[in-house]
């Protein structure tokens, strides 16, 4: 009978043990993110560890009172010296070691198996514990939430994009990547230059050389300029070109306040909020004494989001930043 005693209060000491280092490494906020998409094993957790000061008390007194008892019940079947190594062994390797191990890398599941269980030893140590959990609840507050910087997000999802256990691919860690990221980048980092920017003067007529030359460039969308390229003064939509009369000028069928101005250092997230709300996809980049320094497209953002090019079969140069950088060269 004392051995089976021994067993039992080695395994509730192992039990106690574990729950505590499992459930309480589980952040709340995490278990309200896995219940909101349906997880019931967080839903089972979350019951019992919402109260954190409240289960950490009762599993602590849980296990004091399991391992105390458990080194009397040996001093009855061995010598003091001899019974304190054996309580010892026994509660470093099947009390504290191995379970710690097991439930720190199955925390949610064996947390959700055993949630009834610690529910019942809540009820009976409830005395004793809520006056000690009221006190720290009082004194330490609520526990803070884990909050991950973008940085922090991003290599969380790295890893998870490079562990077989995740259901994040390639693709999506890149665009997640993008996401987190583009907002802290100027429409200067991803503007096509000014050397490398076609445009077309107000009062160019729009004859064959050049209706050819507009087709060879692929672009649906020029910028138009009077006099000089840093005076623009509208857009060239190419669809407009479609079946026009011969002898047409460019002032004849260009629009006019279809594009917005912005300085070097505007933030692309707010210069995509801007195209949004304007419903315009052409940025023009002045510097300070309005000179045009490049031209940033919706097209140029969401390359960036998605971390990769966008090339259709009637684009020419698939980097214009790189055509630029060699122009200068």
């Amino acid at each position: 009978m004392t051995y089976f005693i021994i067993i039992i209060l080695v395994s509730l000491s192992g039990l106690f043990s574990g729950l505590n280092l499992g459930l309480l490494s589980i952040d709340k906020n995490q278990l309200e993110r896995k219940i909101s998409i349906g997880n019931k094993d967080a839903s089972r957790v979350y019951s019992v560890r919402k109260k954190g000061n409240l289960l950490l008390c009762t599993l602590l007194l849980g296990n004091v009172a399991v391992n105390s008892a458990l080194a009397i019940f040996l001093g009855h079947i061995a010598s003091g010296v001899l019974a304190g190594f054996v309580a010892t062994g026994l509660i470093v390797i099947f009390g504290e070691i191995i379970p710690q191990a097991t439930f720190s890398r199955y925390a949610l599941k064996f947390g959700a198996k055993t949630a009834w269980l610690v529910k019942i030893f809540i009820i009976i140590l409830y005395p004793v514990c809520w006056p000690i959990s009221w006190i720290l609840d009082k004194f330490l507050g609520d526990e803070m939430p884990s909050i991950y910087s973008k940085k922090e997000l991003i290599q969380i999802v790295k890893d998870h994009g490079g562990s077989e256990n995740s259901d994040v691919d390639g693709d999506e860690e890149r665009i997640i990547e993008g996401a987190l990221s583009f907002s802290d980048k100027t429409a200067e980092q991803i503007m096509t230059p000014r050397t490398v920017v076609y445009a077309i003067n107000l009062e160019s007529k729009l004859d064959n050389k050049l209706l050819n030359e507009i087709k060879d460039q692929g672009f649906t969308r020029i910028p138009v300029y009077k006099k000089t390229i840093d005076h623009v003064v509208g857009i060239l939509f190419t669809k407009d070109l479609i079946n026009i009369p011969t002898e047409t000028f460019v002032k004849d069928v260009y629009k006019k306040e279809k594009f917005i101005t912005i300085s070097k250092g505007e933030k692309l997230d707010s210069l995509l909020n801007n195209f949004i709300q304007s419903k315009v996809h052409l940025a023009f980049v002045k510097n300070e004494y309005q000179g045009l320094e490049g031209v940033v497209s919706l097209e140029d953002i969401i390359e960036e989001i998605l971390k990769r090019e966008i090339v259709d079969e009637s684009d020419w140069a698939t980097d214009l930043q790189e055509k630029a950088r060699k122009q200068e060269l």
